[in-house]
């Protein structure tokens, strides 16, 4: 099992690029970051806090790391039109030697979508509008020129120079549903779900059954899963967790458990998990060290 990490966009530049540089020293595969402009209220709600930006972020991750892949978890089709994102991506394979991965969704945040003006379509229109656009992005960054008249999007001999390092660059698409899954299984290399094991098998038997209705092995694709996760061995703040709003997205307990899960999340098929620091500690030395007893105590027992 591969191991990736993901500092919430609240985060000082000072310390994301600080973890970055502790990930890639630790060995971690992934750094993840997401793609948002504001905090998520659920609602048209806004609420204050910083929000770093991804496509200044990954840059300079790349710039102080060497082996680690990089990439947005992920950035909305909603938002970005699908040539400033494959023409950003190439860029960044080539920042980082090759090691950059496109994440990919249709779009969700409403607050985001409200405040800027950004029209947030029915999710019929939104997936037609993902639909194309990863046409569009796959198309950029593999071929010289690309031409593409669709019901949204429309290029016409347009040049993708320079190309990735990358022979393939990934794109990775996080999604659930049934419909993304398809176009996820056609087009793109990677997918990505959250949830604690019983959550994502679920989101598991969604994704094989979309494999096997456009006649893709599912195991030709790379699989992640994230989760909220707390090392503690208080059974008050296990019970607490686990009864939350994100229970059902949380690993909670000893290394012992930690190390469970992620054996259950390999029975399932996945092979990355994505730890978000999110519920790692309320400072800045408390998610430094929980990443570092991850990888001292947990990596080396789900190889």
């Amino acid at each position: 099992m591969k191991f990736s990490v993901w500092p919430a966009p609240s985060r000082s530049t000072d310390e994301t690029l600080d973890l970055a540089r502790t990930a890639d020293r630790l060995g971690y595969f992934g750094f993840w970051y997401a793609d948002h402009y504001m905090p998520n209220t659920g609602s048209e709600e806004f609420e204050a806090g910083d929000t770093h930006e991804v496509f200044s972020i990954l840059p300079a991750v790349a710039a102080v790391t060497e082996s680690i892949r990089v990439g947005p978890l992920v950035s909305p089709t909603s938002v970005h039109h699908p040539a400033v994102l494959a023409n950003r991506a190439a860029t960044l394979d080539h920042v980082s030697h090759g090691r950059m991965v496109l994440g990919l969704g249709a779009g969700w945040q409403i607050n985001e979508h409200k405040a800027y003006g950004i029209e947030l379509e029915a999710p019929k229109q939104r997936v037609d509008r993902f639909e194309e656009a990863i046409q569009v992005v796959r198309s950029l960054l593999d071929d010289d020129h690309t031409t593409f008249h669709g019901d949204i999007y429309s290029l016409t001999n347009a040049p993708s120079d320079p190309s990735p390092v990358q022979d393939k660059l990934p794109i990775l698409v996080g999604t659930g549903g049934p419909r993304m899954c398809r176009i996820t299984a056609r087009h793109a290399q990677e997918w990505n779900t959250w949830g604690a094991p019983e959550m994502a098998a679920g989101a598991v038997d969604t994704f094989n059954t979309a494999c096997e209705k456009v006649d893709v092995d599912p195991a030709s694709k790379h699989t992640s899963v994230q989760a909220l996760i707390i090392l503690t061995d208080d059974q008050a703040t296990i019970d607490e967790a686990l009864a939350g709003p994100m229970g059902s997205r949380t690993v909670v307990g000893s290394t012992g458990r930690i190390i469970e899960a992620v054996g259950e999340y390999a029975a399932l098929g996945f092979d990355e998990v994505v730890i978000p620091d999110f519920a790692l500690g309320a400072t800045t030395e408390q998610r430094f060290n929980a990443y570092e007893q991850i990888a001292a105590e947990i990596v080396p027992r789900c190889r």
